[in-house]
């Protein structure tokens, strides 16, 4: 019995939007993985088919869809077999942001364009120096007068950090000595004068997406950039970071279900001593094994979802699903490269990327070791 019951019209969803990245994506996926960015127009193909911020409220543009439908967009994205075309960055991490904290003015002004593709959007925490430590980070918001903030620091291992046209950014007041009274969250968009955005950063995987470090050097930005009262902004990312954390488990359960499917696809076609590889006890039991493990990730993953849409505090436990779900998908990766043989370290066959890509994962949206400290905090220990 499923734990998630998806209706005809989730169905729907998922089919046209199958379809659509079969035509319109996957054929482009070598291209941009070869020049380290998806062109704008990719994102305005997915913004013109609804692909992006359905749960946006109808009063701005959106579908005000319930998060199975983000769900779907995850999953189907990640049998891509890319990471350039980030819609779930936009879509459940960044966009939420604007619908939850932005001003009224603010909302009317972003949101369509973030649906329509217009906009692309990012969220700029990591810092050179301060890494999963949020309360650490030295980028700095001063109040210039009735009018303006003063913006000085630097950010890293931004994702879209090259494309976006608006930027979420964390700053923080330096005359505030309480590191969590400190931080606030800013919009800020592309072409501020002394905003300003690095080179790609070359990266082991990921290759299609635009990682970038970004400069901020006397940028100016009106007070209403900032969302929500002074010193409140630790407490949106903290409100906001189970969900980002749960999409990272979605996609690292996605990843491993791929990789599973390919991995068993080619041992069933390779063959050795005259039978399929998949004919030999050893294969079967590393494949029974990482198929175990998927099912399991699987299982704890649906639960959460539900958990999440239901409006239940779930920290603890995403904390630990981001952890799992991501040592898994490496595990499931790594012993999927193995059965390839030497075929699985050539970059014609697609576990090559997919083991490539799914290391980064254990580090991302705080690193799998800050997520057992979290779980080891609220467990009292």
């Amino acid at each position: 019995m499923e734990i998630i019951n998806y209706s005809e019209e989730h169905r729907i969803f998922r089919n046209s939007l199958r379809k659509y990245l079969e035509k319109e994506v996957i054929p482009h996926v070598e291209e941009w993985e070869e020049a380290g960015i998806v062109p704008r127009s990719a994102w305005k193909g997915m913004g013109e088919q609804g692909f992006l911020c359905m749960g946006v409220p109808e009063e701005y543009g959106g579908l005000g869809a319930d998060f199975l439908y983000s769900v779907i967009v995850i999953e189907e994205m990640v049998r891509t077999n890319h990471s350039g075309l980030a819609a779930s960055l936009q879509n459940d991490i960044v966009v939420p942001y604007i619908v939850a904290f932005a001003s009224e003015e603010q909302k009317r002004k972003y949101l369509p364009g973030c649906i329509s593709g217009d906009i692309i959007t990012a969220i700029a925490m990591t810092e050179p120096n301060a890494g999963s430590d949020l309360a650490a980070m030295r980028t700095t918001a001063v109040a210039c007068g009735d009018d303006h903030f003063v913006i000085n620091g630097q950010k890293t291992f931004i994702s879209n950090g090259i494309n976006c046209d608006l930027l979420i950014l964390a700053a923080r007041d330096p005359a505030e000595k309480n590191p969590h009274t400190a931080v606030d969250l800013f919009l800020v968009e592309a072409g501020t004068k002394g905003f300003e955005k690095g080179k790609k950063i070359k990266k082991v995987g990921w290759h299609s997406q635009d990682t970038a470090e970004l400069f901020f050097t006397d940028c100016r930005i009106p007070k209403a950039n900032r969302m929500g009262d002074k010193g409140t902004g630790f407490l949106k990312l903290m409100l906001k970071l189970q969900q980002e954390r749960l999409v990272c488990a979605i996609a690292a359960v996605a990843s491993a279900e791929l990789i599973l499917e390919i991995t068993i696809q080619y041992c069933k076609e390779r063959t050795a001593f005259g039978r399929p590889i998949s004919k030999f006890q050893h294969t079967q039991f590393e494949l029974v094994e990482m198929a175990t493990e998927v099912k399991l990730g699987r299982t704890f993953l649906d639960k959460l979802i539900v958990d999440h849409m239901e409006g239940r505090n779930i920290v603890v436990e995403v904390s630990m699903a981001k952890y799992w779900t991501t040592d898994m998908a490496c595990r499931v990766a790594d012993r999927g490269v193995q059965l390839f043989g030497g075929y699985g370290y050539c970059e014609e066959y697609p576990i090559a990327r997919a083991w490539r890509d799914t290391r980064v994962m254990r580090i991302f949206a705080g690193t799998n070791e800050i997520m057992k400290s979290i779980a080891a905090r609220f467990m009292g220990l």
